[in-house]
């Protein structure tokens, strides 16, 4: 809910007109040559189209307050992206990261999005900085969600510092991206901004205005639509074959006594990725043997409620166009979470492989993925299969779609899951979403309680209504409902069983171009999920709320929590600690802050305190971020829960911290180490991870895992010191090839 109320940058108007819309540019094709050197001094960037920025924050359409030039070209096999970055103070540049994909706003940006295939939905995001760093993203549903940096594909940049600012070149081959192709020409959207971190400002072409929120830059729908001609279809091939060698051990309590038994294990293996190109519009993923050893550690969370927590996807095999495959059914619920995928209570299952097909036609976006598993102490042998397909209705912004999934194991057990979906836009910012689902579950052929249940028991509808700007009035209203047996096996719900209604109220003000303060609103928030087996409210919240930004980025948020919780069955939240069955009313607040996004030193505070079920929670949360230098970044995390049920004689203190570095020798060669301490589980876990990057798709990784035992004696049998630990060095080579 909090989503509603996102730290937002605005310009500084009250309500910033919309400029009119660009017509389309047609970007030239260049006959020389340009070398990747980042300086823009090659005969053929005269032939190339010229774009003047406008700033974007922190005053809308202002003039930006360094001189500012955008480049494009084409040669028929690659995109050419240049960028002038001129700068008054030579010396306040800053580049202080060698991270690859790192997107902080703590750099300067020259970056170009494109929306390849013009659907004004998705936004393939690449960037570079003064330092030459690449980083490159998949934005999807227009913005509404973050950018995922674990998307990675080909493409080259380069950069140069001068005496008159910097400058940046990027080159992306038409193999890497998708699109649609009428005899060589080619319609995509683009936009390109630049990021002046020192100052808080970001300029972009077109001008877009900021009123959707701290992302409107993104956004795949205010591209500026641009043609390409001549551009030669090209069906690459990536092989990528790897290998992947280590040793570990763990420890598991004996069954015939009070101690640990140890078992070790080494690792050989070999697998193999191919990416191909069926055309332009369509890509074909396979996997032989699909390994993820390389992928960072989850962040340990405390669970403080009675529902499952949510880890979002880290793997890169799922992420090229995984929009595609996205049915939302709340804010974090989802009918198809490919994390299900090769993962039994957050441990690794083998995965034997599989493959996919995502692409586009005319105005479908269709995709299918199928993987099959190997069984696990937890579970059987399966096969996991997404079918989704959508078509854009009514206008630019709005589609409808369906969607199959299934999930069949070994021993004859199968759920099967199918839905529709729409996305309305209806009015100017108004969006109507509508999603109904069935699932089926079978075990040995035979359909599970199916005497007992009817239509509505197996489905689920979702019916949403939400304007979309942070400017004057703020609204969106939402009803729900899931069926008792309905079941998404390859999905991610927090409840069963329960009908839900939300409204979400707003107002958002800014003060003008003299004012310190960027943006000011409030907001109201009034939520219920019912039970429908008793019809009980099982959870209830009133949530008014306020948030100040100002215009050089730090910012202020409040809420007040007004809650009723029924707790039909207890459940234990720590050793000794636990909320027995009964009906709850509590108050509780939250105030958090932000730093500037922009500086070296970074930090948010969070602080919650009130009442939680019959007892009392105190909480703190502390993260600080530095970037001494390019070579070095410095992050973690503190948070402690307090909890107190005083009349029951009950509490405990729950502590989660994490720190993490990034020692960045160069831009190929990086070591990061992620360690983490959770006093519920008495654990510290250790992840250390070396990375050689020559090239895109050359990597080599040694990884190390350890979970070390903090507090051995207080348990009984004392636990060993080392609960786990591996050893994993894997390399994989890409062979590239043009069809």
């Amino acid at each position: 809910m909090l989503a509603f109320f996102l730290p937002l940058a605005v310009s500084a108007q009250m309500v910033p007109t919309e400029p009119e819309a660009l017509p389309p540019l047609t970007i030239p094709r260049i006959h020389g040559p340009i070398v990747l050197d980042g300086r823009l001094d090659e005969a053929a960037w005269d032939e190339a189209a010229r774009l003047e920025g406008v700033m974007h924050v922190p005053d809308f359409g202002a003039e930006p307050s360094e001189r500012t030039e955008f480049l494009l070209a084409h040669d028929g096999e690659y995109l050419y992206f240049g960028c002038r970055a001129g700068d008054s103070d030579p010396g306040g540049i800053r580049a202080p990261s060698l991270r690859r994909n790192d997107g902080r706003f703590i750099n300067d940006w020259c970056t170009l999005n494109l929306d390849s295939f013009k659907d004004g939905e998705t936004a393939l995001v690449f960037g570079t900085t003064p330092a030459g760093i690449r980083t490159d993203a998949v934005v999807a549903n227009d913005a509404t969600e973050p950018p995922n940096f674990d998307w990675n594909t080909f493409w080259d940049a380069a950069a140069a510092i001068t005496d008159e600012g910097w400058s940046a070149e990027i080159r992306i081959p038409f193999s890497s991206l998708g699109f649609q192709a009428e005899e060589g020409r080619v319609v995509m959207g683009l936009s390109a901004w630049r990021n002046i971190a020192r100052k808080n400002e970001r300029v972009t072409h077109p001008a877009i205005p900021p009123r959707w929120g701290m992302l409107s830059f993104l956004k795949a729908s205010q591209m500026r639509p641009v043609v390409l001609e001549e551009v030669e279809e090209r069906r690459a091939v990536h092989v990528t074959p790897y290998l992947l060698g280590g040793a570990g051990h763990s420890h598991e309590v004996a069954t015939d006594g009070p101690a640990y038994d140890r078992s070790s294990e080494r690792v050989r293996e070999a697998g193999l990725d191919v990416r191909y190109g069926l055309g332009a519009n369509l890509s074909l993923d396979l996997s032989v043997n699909t390994d993820f050893a390389q992928v960072e550690a989850d962040d340990q969370q405390v669970n403080l409620d009675r529902f499952s927590l949510f880890f979002p996807e880290k793997r890169r095999f799922f992420q090229e166009r995984g929009a595609v495959f996205e049915f939302p059914v709340g804010t974090q619920e989802r009918l198809f979470h490919s994390r299900r995928i090769g993962l039994a209570d957050g441990r690794p299952v083998r995965i034997y492989g599989g493959g996919r097909v995502v692409g586009r036609f005319g105005e479908w976006d269709v995709g299918a993925l199928n993987m099959h598993t190997a069984a696990s102490e937890l579970l059987g042998s399966e096969n996991q299969g997404v079918v989704r397909a959508r078509r854009r209705v009514l206008n630019e912004s709005s589609y409808a779609g369906t969607i199959l999934t299934s999930r069949l194991d070994s021993d004859g057990g199968q759920n099967v899951v199918y839905g529709v979906d729409a996305q309305l836009r209806l009015l100017d910012r108004d969006y109507l979403i509508v999603n109904w689902a069935q699932s089926f579950d079978h075990e040995e052929g035979e359909l599970l309680e199916g005497a007992a249940t009817t239509f509505a028991d197996r489905s689920f509808v979702r019916l949403r209504w939400e304007r979309r700007d942070i400017y004057g009035p703020m609204y969106d209203m939402e009803v729900s409902r899931a069926g008792s047996v309905f079941e998404p096996g390859l999905g991610f719900l927090q409840r069963r069983d329960y009908a839900r209604g939300a409204v979400r109220l707003g107002y958002g003000w800014d003060p003008g171009q003299d004012s310190r303060v960027l943006r000011y609103g409030v907001g109201l928030t009034v939520s219920g999920v019912r039970r429908n087996e008793d019809g009980t409210l099982e959870t209830g919240s009133v949530e008014p709320s306020a948030i100040v930004d100002t215009r050089s980025g730090h910012q202020l948020m409040g809420i007040l929590r007004h809650r009723h919780e029924d707790v039909e069955r207890s459940f234990p939240l720590a050793t000794g600690a636990s909320v027995p069955v009964g009906r709850y009313r509590y108050r509780e607040g939250v105030l958090q802050y932000h730093t500037p996004p922009g500086g070296l030193l970074q930090a948010r505070f969070r602080l919650e305190g009130g009442g939680f079920f019959d007892g009392s929670r105190r909480s703190v949360e502390f993260s600080p971020s530095w970037f001494p230098s390019r070579h070095l970044a410095l992050s973690g995390s503190y948070r402690l829960d307090r909890i107190r049920f005083e009349e029951r004689g009950e509490r405990f203190d729950a502590h989660i911290a994490r720190v993490r570095t990034d020692v960045m020798l160069s831009p190929e060669v990086s070591v990061a180490t992620f360690i983490q301490y959770n006093s519920e589980l008495d654990l510290v876990e250790a992840n250390l991870r070396f990375r050689y990057n020559p090239r895109e798709g050359d990597d080599l990784y040694i990884v190390w895992n350890e979970a070390v035992n903090a507090a051995r004696f207080d348990h009984d049998p004392v636990r060993p010191r080392s609960d786990e630990r591996t050893l994993l060095v894997k390399y994989s080579h890409t062979f590239s090839l043009g069809m």
